[in-house]
């Protein structure tokens, strides 16, 4: 009988898990199942693009595994019981059971409204392709003048800014932040923001930190009231909540706790992987959830699989950050050179050339999930049937 890995969750970190170990492992030995809602890869960097009127290539799961190993399967994950080992899901035959010997989480996460009044009942998000084309839809209905609000000014929220500005000069876009434009940026960096926003004609509102949203404004909590014909809600990413309703071991937030190969310290034959998982960086700081930081838990967690499974040796890569990508429409951008840890130094790179790389990244990103081993010759080893009975009794490194 085959080892049954199932992988929930077809974003980055899942398909690049699903297709990386398609690579690696004989397909005679493993049985790969991807489990995901949608019928294809929904490139989620892009979602502010999308919800500004642009249309995205399609990417059928079934075309981009065809003939490598890995099963879609369109299916909504219910539930996961860690200790029966098995996946609860419904598709369009009703409610099922997948069983596992091994599970790759990666169920990411979604728009997080922070608990503030008003924001589900009247706020937009672009955490998600049915977010982002309910926006675009409401922004289509919109007429000139009227005001569009983005809540939020980290990344997501400078990219839907300035996208939407550059897509409809007509109307009047403004974001709220919390603390100050781009206040975690460069010198350098900051002024390249301040320069972008005033030339796109960007009303910024900041330490406005927003605590109620109604249907034509957001209220902040200095008494501010901003007009506001739509609210576009971008305050951060909450998990996927069926992790924190089994019995893994989760930080407070819901994350899987895991080890340096992206294995549950709870359960050992489960991996997280991407925004799922708490994993620790340089410095013991906890990444980030973003694209930069999922794919490379997607690598590690897939090499370490194959590794139990074939006797061969554990990954023991270091996570690292290089910089920060940032969009400000289609002919800007800003990329924020940083630690390793993730804290901005002096040098960026801004203009037309930023907008050409961010462009390629994101092109990038999306290249590397159709090729999970960036194109490099890859050899399929033979699964080690004592290695798979007693992989979930190896303790993997710290």
């Amino acid at each position: 009988m085959p080892h049954r890995i199932i992988v929930l969750g077809a974003g980055y970190t899942g398909a690049i898990a699903a297709g990386r170990l398609a690579k690696r492992l004989r397909r005679e030995d493993v049985a790969i199942t991807l489990v995901n809602a949608e019928p294809d890869f929904v490139e989620r960097v892009r979602m502010h693009q999308l919800a500004a009127g642009q249309d995205l290539k399609p990417r059928p799961f079934d075309e981009m595994f065809a003939g490598t190993g890995v099963e879609p399967r369109l299916a909504k994950v219910t539930g996961v019981d860690v200790d029966r080992r098995t996946v609860a899901v419904v598709d369009v035959n009703g409610a099922g059971e997948l069983p596992y010997d091994t599970l790759v989480y990666a169920l990411g996460s979604g728009w997080n409204t922070q608990g503030v009044s008003g924001t589900a009942e009247h706020a937009y998000e672009i955490a998600s392709r049915p977010g982002a084309l309910r926006l675009r839809e409401r922004l289509a209905r919109l007429d000139a003048g009227q005001t569009v609000v983005v809540v939020g000014g980290g990344l997501t929220g400078l990219e839907a800014a300035t996208e939407i500005a550059e897509a409809r000069p007509d109307l009047d876009v403004a974001l709220a932040a919390r603390g100050g434009l781009g206040d975690w940026l460069s010198p350098k960096g900051r002024g390249h923001l301040r320069k972008v926003f005033g030339k796109l004609g960007i009303t910024v509102h900041e330490h406005a930190a927003v605590t109620g949203v109604e249907a034509d404004r957001v209220a902040t909590a200095d008494g501010r009231a901003i007009p506001a014909a739509v609210t576009v809600w971008t305050t951060g990413f909450a998990v996927h909540p069926i992790a924190k309703a089994t019995a893994l071991e989760v930080t407070g937030t819901g994350q899987i706790v895991v080890d340096g190969t992206m294995r549950s310290v709870s359960h050992p034959d489960v991996y997280a992987v991407g925004d799922a998982a708490m994993v620790m960086g340089p410095g013991d700081k906890p990444l980030r959830m973003s694209c930069a930081s999922g794919t490379p838990t997607a690598w590690q967690a897939a090499d370490a699989i194959a590794a139990h499974l074939t006797g061969g040796k554990l990954p023991n890569t270091s996570i690292r950050y290089f910089n920060q990508c940032i969009s400000l429409g289609r002919k800007e951008g800003l990329i924020q050179y940083v630690t390793a840890d993730d804290r901005a130094v002096q040098a960026v790179l801004t203009g037309r050339l930023a907008a050409v790389y961010k462009e390629l990244i994101c092109k990038g990103a999306a290249w590397g999930v159709a090729n999970p081993t960036l194109g490099l010759p890859t050899r399929r080893r033979r699964v080690t049937r004592e290695w798979a009975a007693a992989g979930s009794a190896v303790k993997s490194p710290a």
